[in-house]
């Protein structure tokens, strides 16, 4: 009686062992068949992409083609390795003596890398070519690369270098430019889609269709990975796997019952929500999973209203293109791009808080809270009609104190209106873009943009404005400058990028010559005016001549009092005030 075969994983059992059997790498296959007929073979190749798209087997493949001989013996290099000669099953095996595999990842020192460049001077034993296969090969340590640099320009003429690697970006360029490079490319959806029924189909295994599109998506263009999920799904399903098997496989949370969760959130329905996200979790869904599908489909939903055609993706059931075409339809891009910016923020909260659960839940409370925001039309509305009557509805943006209870309004403060206000009034920025009249209104004077620099807390920007600015002219939203020689070089830039993102409306900022006094210059001499004047006066002269250490510290004029006073005040109503106080 005779021994079963040993049980071979699927990503293995099917790993391609010719060009023909690589799937999604049209472009690097057509380039090799060219150098090969035409005997322009490189010295060295470097393959990049992400994992499981094949660089490590293409590597193989390359090297069985360099050294097949072909079944009779005579054959020569080729892109079509006939994997019968002893060379194609000894490097099909991994056990070829001239055909060297090392991992850089764990062998990333100058001595590893010394051994191969002391013995590419001998001759191959067996095979026409001596070929080297480092994975990884950004693993290597700088002095590694340094040392290999001579032989990889030089090799001998029977030596071959492969390299494979995930981050391209961290192999030097001297190294890059002495190969020949081959961009690896995740496999599309249909092609993996053809790929996982085709092995379902020779293992004779039972696998409904939306199940292999969820594998296809969770695999993000990996062939290894779809593979191996495809051979777990397979015995998850003990028969036939359903969608639902390979759902609970994963981890993840039906995708119509996520829609339906968007859906919700949407409505600023926080009780639906937090009953349909707890009944995810009862049913093994894991909340870092559903936020991520949550996010998943407000990018997509976000696509497809610019390109309808996405719409168009064999992962998704003909139901879901349904609903995802309606949502973007229905839904203004500024809704999906804040839902978009707060699942980024939950999704990071979730990963640090002790409980996940209990930080998706606020999530979802924060979200369905969110989507019951005025849009920038109904602000626009609301401020035409005056302030809402004391108590009622929330404060006005800015966090100025809330009309009625004894707050003075940002005008009265040399702050700017309420709709230029910071980082707590998104809708009223969006406000600006609507009536950009209105908004340029608000800034008659140069000394306006400077109080909104300053309302805006960019110091930087503040200082280098107050200090190496000199204005030439000024109009509502043209401002002419002359930088002073100790300006940075973008201050212009800087200056026009900065108040179009804080007004919506674009700001025209030139560089010219003729500009007067700085305003640090103008305050400055303001200072010395007012220091000579107090100087000047009989009683500080009195003073001085009694007292001749002393000296002047600060000067502080009746405005400057009052306007302590009123900082004061003001400072005690926003004290009382609470912003988050229920109405």
């Amino acid at each position: 009686m005779t021994d079963a075969p040993a049980y071979q994983v699927l990503a293995r059992k099917y790993r391609p062992e010719t060009f023909a059997d690589l799937v999604g790498q049209d472009a690097m296959v057509r380039t090799l068949r060219n150098a090969f007929a035409a005997d322009r073979i490189a010295q060295a190749f470097i393959m990049t992409g992400i994992r499981g798209t094949g660089k490590t087997t293409t590597a193989r493949i390359i090297a069985k083609g360099m050294n097949c001989i072909g079944p009779d013996g005579t054959g020569g290099p080729t892109t079509d390795p006939c994997g019968q000669c002893e060379h194609c099953v000894a490097i099909m095996e991994g056990r070829h003596v001239d055909v060297m595999e090392m991992d850089a990842a764990s062998r990333t020192g100058v001595g590893d890398i010394r051994e191969i460049i002391d013995s590419v001077h001998y001759r191959a034993a067996s095979a026409r070519y001596k070929i080297y296969i480092i994975d990884e090969v950004h693993m290597l340590s700088t002095s590694a690369f340094n040392a290999l640099l001579k032989t990889l320009e030089e090799p001998p003429a029977h030596v071959k270098f492969i390299f494979a690697t995930t981050e391209i970006r961290k192999v030097p360029v001297t190294v890059l430019s002495r190969c020949q490079r081959f961009d690896l490319r995740r496999i599309e959806p249909e092609v993996m889609i053809a790929l996982l029924r085709r092995i379902a189909s020779a293992e004779s295994a039972e696998i409904a269709d939306d199940a292999l599109a969820l594998i296809t998506r969770a695999a993000e263009g990996s062939a290894r990975d779809a593979t191996s999920l495809l051979d777990q799904a397979i015995s998850h399903g003990a028969g036939e796997t359903t969608a639902e098997q390979v759902r609970a496989m994963l981890g993840l949370a039906d995708r119509g019952r996520v829609l339906d969760l968007f859906d919700m959130i949407l409505r600023g329905d926080a009780a639906s929500a937090l009953t349909e996200l707890s009944a995810q979790y009862a049913d093994g869904a894991d909340p870092m999973a559903v936020l991520r599908d949550l996010a998943e489909i407000c990018h997509w939903v976000s696509v497809i209203k610019i390109t309808p055609e996405a719409a168009e993706d064999p992962t998704v059931s003909p139901e879901e293109r349904d609903r995802g075409r309606a949502m973007a339809e229905g839904l203004p891009m500024r809704v999906l791009t804040r839902m978009w910016q707060m699942l980024l923020k939950a999704l990071e909260e979730v990963a640090a808080a002790p409980n996940g659960m209990m930080a998706a839940e606020m999530a979802v409370i924060r979200l369905t809270h969110v989507a019951d925001l005025p849009t920038p039309e109904e602000l626009v509305r609301r401020l035409g009609d005056g302030p809402p009557p004391p108590g009622n509805g929330p404060p006005p943006p800015g966090g100025g104190a809330a009309p009625g209870q004894g707050g003075a309004t940002p005008e009265a403060r040399g702050a700017p209106s309420p709709t230029h206000s910071g980082p707590s009034g998104p809708s009223a920025q969006g406000a600006l873009a609507v009536k950009s009249e209105t908004a340029l209104a608000h800034y008659a004077r140069f000394e306006d943009v400077v109080e909104l620099i300053r309302h805006h807390r960019d110091v930087k920007l503040l200082v280098e404005v107050e200090s190496n600015l000199r204005l030439v002219s000024y109009s509502p939203g043209r401002i002419e400058m002359e930088p002073t020689p100790a300006a940075p070089t973008d201050l212009a830039q800087k200056l026009g990028a900065r108040l179009q993102a804080w007004t919506g409306v674009r700001w025209a900022v030139s560089i010219s010559s003729g500009g007067g006094a700085t305003i640090s210059e103008e305050r400055d001499a303001a200072e010395r005016a007012i220091r000579s004047e107090a100087e000047a006066h009989p009683l500080v002269q009195e003073v001085l001549r009694a007292f001749p250490k002393a000296q002047i510290t600060e000067v502080r004029t009746h405005a400057d009092i009052a306007q302590t006073v009123e900082e004061d005040a003001l400072q005690e109503v926003s004290e009382e005030w609470d912003p988050f106080e229920e109405d």
